[in-house]
């Protein structure tokens, strides 16, 4: 017994070294591109003790931030007030990687950013707009991000 817990020691020393070492290139930049390459990403939320995914396809980098939209009268939107706390995965079915973002998701009712989201998005014009009283960004706050694959170490970042 004394020697498996040594070796599963051993093991996890040994995985956490990895991680550490492949951490030094993954960025906040990274993490945004992966995003927006896969298009499509799930965000986890909870309404009371029940989690609840749906997909999302809106992401930015504005002032160094990674940001998401929705409209203020979703479910999704609710759920975020009432627990900022959450969790988007998103697949790139061609590399065979995935990547898992917890965060806390911060309101920003500012114009500027309602309209640079609106800008990398226009289809979405047409049904929100900076001025109007539904259009909700969010930016990402307290982030681990970490990038899995079936063969590689995971690489984490934390902003």
């Amino acid at each position: 017994m004394k020697r498996i817990t040594m070796f599963v020691s051993a093991l996890f020393i040994a995985m956490n070294l990895t991680t550490i070492s492949a951490n030094e290139n993954l960025s906040k930049q990274d993490v945004y591109d992966f995003v927006k390459k896969c298009g499509t990403y799930f965000i986890a939320t909870t309404e009371g003790d029940q989690a609840r995914v749906r997909p999302f396809g809106t992401i930015a980098l504005f002032e160094q931030k990674l940001y998401i939209q929705t409209g203020k009268q979703k479910n999704v939107a609710k759920q975020i007030a009432a627990n900022p706390k959450i969790e988007i995965c998103a697949l790139d079915i061609a590399s065979g990687k995935w990547i898992r973002i917890a965060a806390t998701a911060v309101a920003d009712e500012r114009k500027e950013a309602k309209q640079y989201m609106l800008d990398q998005y226009p289809e979405l014009k047409s049904m929100y707009s900076a001025d109007d009283d539904n259009t909700l960004v969010l930016y990402l706050k307290d982030v681990t991000a970490t990038l899995y694959s079936f063969s590689d170490a995971p690489q984490t970042v934390q902003f």
